[in-house]
């Protein structure tokens, strides 16, 4: 019986020991930085590095949503610059908008297959009667219309960039 009672209790404490020197998988962990302990180096654990768009991800909730209909640009704008002085990239996740202040961040959700992809704001457009949003090749790719030309989408405005601090503070 002794016995019994010894061997449960030092696989408790053998448990409860490896557990206070674990290091935690959670990327998400409070208090966890980007950069990877030496610990995690040893055992050979490696960071999830997430995309920067990825802060406005589906837990947060829309600032505002509303249905439009879409299209695509690509090869013809490819490496000109956009309007917010960006060379154009059509396999980034961007898009052009005729009024949204540029920076700002917007999923788009395709009606028909039920995809959605985060994108920035970072050029005006489209200049077509009719269509509100203007996305990048490989955002189409990934919503699955790039066959298509048009979409019925849903966007969410996720996130407006705060204003720039003027040089001026007076003005």
């Amino acid at each position: 019986m002794r016995r019994k009672i010894f061997a449960v209790l030092q696989s408790v404490f053998l448990g409860l020991g490896l557990l206070a020197v674990t290091v935690p998988v959670n990327p998400a962990a409070p208090g966890k930085s980007g950069n990877p302990s030496p610990a995690e180096v040893a055992l050979g654990i490696t960071p999830v590095v997430k995309n920067p768009l990825d802060k406005a991800t589906h837990q947060e909730k829309p600032l505002a949503v509303w249905e439009c209909t879409t299209s695509w640009y690509g090869d013809d704008f490819d490496g000109l610059p956009t309007a917010n002085g960006e060379t154009y990239n059509m396999y980034a996740d961007t898009a052009a908008h005729p009024t949204l202040p540029l920076g700002s961040i917007v999923r788009v959700v395709n009606m028909r297959n039920h995809r959605s992809q985060v994108v920035r704001i970072n050029d005006r457009g489209p200049y077509v009667e009719g269509r509100e949003l203007d996305v990048s090749y490989e955002v189409a790719r990934k919503l699955g219309f790039d066959q298509h030309g048009l979409a019925k989408v849903r966007l969410e405005l996720l996130k407006v960039p705060t204003r720039p601090a003027t040089a001026h503070p007076g003005n």
